[in-house]
């Protein structure tokens, strides 16, 4: 890996392959998302993989992917780091470490969960989401931003 690749790049063996491949195939959707689900299909996969995928389908638009990869990377952390899996124990243990590596990616995809919810018209899961996320870190723009669209007054037409 140079110094001018992107984080993501640390992946190593096949899996690598497909996913340079769909970033240099971004704006054939078609090619890409081939490329992406080659990545995903490869054994053993990591948090990485995963990662570059939400953020692939976040980016492309493609929300109910997204979702999924998200969620994949929250459960996938909460498994390895043996988390509790109810909000009510997990909250201290997140707000206790907010600066562990971990704790701000499950942040970054609990958020883009919550704001993927949303965009697929489930506001009352995306409204749970962006208040847990504030109260672990008021200063997460995921949370911020999730809780602001949806308390946006509503637009007359």
């Amino acid at each position: 890996m140079t110094t001018t690749d992107p984080p993501w790049l640390s992946v190593s063996g096949s899996a690598r392959t497909w996913l340079v491949a769909a970033a240099q195939t971004w704006e054939d959707t078609d090619v890409s998302e081939q490329y992406m689900q080659q990545a995903l299909a490869q054994p053993d996969i990591g948090l990485d993989v995963l990662v570059s995928a939400y953020r692939y389908y976040f980016y492309k638009n493609n929300n109910v992917l997204a979702l999924e990869m998200a969620l994949t990377v929250c459960d996938l952390i909460q498994k390895n780091e043996q988390w509790p899996t109810d909000w009510a124990s997990l909250k201290p243990l997140l707000a206790d470490q907010l600066d562990h590596e971990m704790v701000r990616l499950y942040l970054s995809a609990y958020g883009a969960a919550g704001l993927l919810l949303a965009r697929l018209g489930d506001l009352e899961r995306a409204q749970t989401i962006a208040d847990h996320v504030k109260q672990i870190d008021p200063k997460e723009f995921a949370g911020e931003l999730l809780l602001n669209i949806l308390n946006a007054p509503a637009e007359d037409d």
